[in-house]
């Protein structure tokens, strides 16, 4: 006898194996096209007169500023997920695969993002103060 061919094994096999493909393939032609938008954008600044660096500074995406409390928010955010699973692991209050489990440990991350935003707003707060001080005195 003859094996049947299987056609909707074969074709989820061919999708599940182009679609990263075709992802790739499109953040590739995204990026190219940006990067001969944004250099007709610069020649068109050329040609109207704008200096070569000043277009180039123009059209170029500023830097991300660095958010210096990224790491503090995280940990605060770690530790609170923590604590909930440690409060509820201690306490008993929920079994792993219930809901509740999950919203006490999203309640301990909230917790830890709460504590974080208060300690972010102080040291803001405080260098905000030791500049106009350090402006002052100068």
């Amino acid at each position: 006898m003859l094996h049947e061919l299987n056609l909707e094994g074969l074709f989820a096999i061919v999708l599940s194996l182009s679609i990263p493909i075709v992802a790739i393939v499109m953040v590739f032609i995204t990026y190219i096209k940006k990067k001969n938008c944004e250099t007709q954008l610069r020649l068109a600044l050329i040609e109207k007169g704008t200096d070569a660096e000043t277009a180039k500074l123009l059209i170029e995406k500023q830097a991300e500023k660095h958010d210096k409390y990224s790491s503090l928010r995280w940990a605060c955010i770690l530790m609170g997920m923590g604590l909930g699973a440690l409060v509820d692991a201690l306490l008993g209050l929920a079994p792993k695969h219930n809901i509740y489990f999950w919203l006490i440990i999203a309640a301990g991350m909230g917790i830890g993002l709460l504590i974080s935003f208060i300690v972010e707003y102080k040291l803001t707060k405080k260098e905000q103060h030791e500049q106009s001080e350090a402006s002052t005195q100068s």
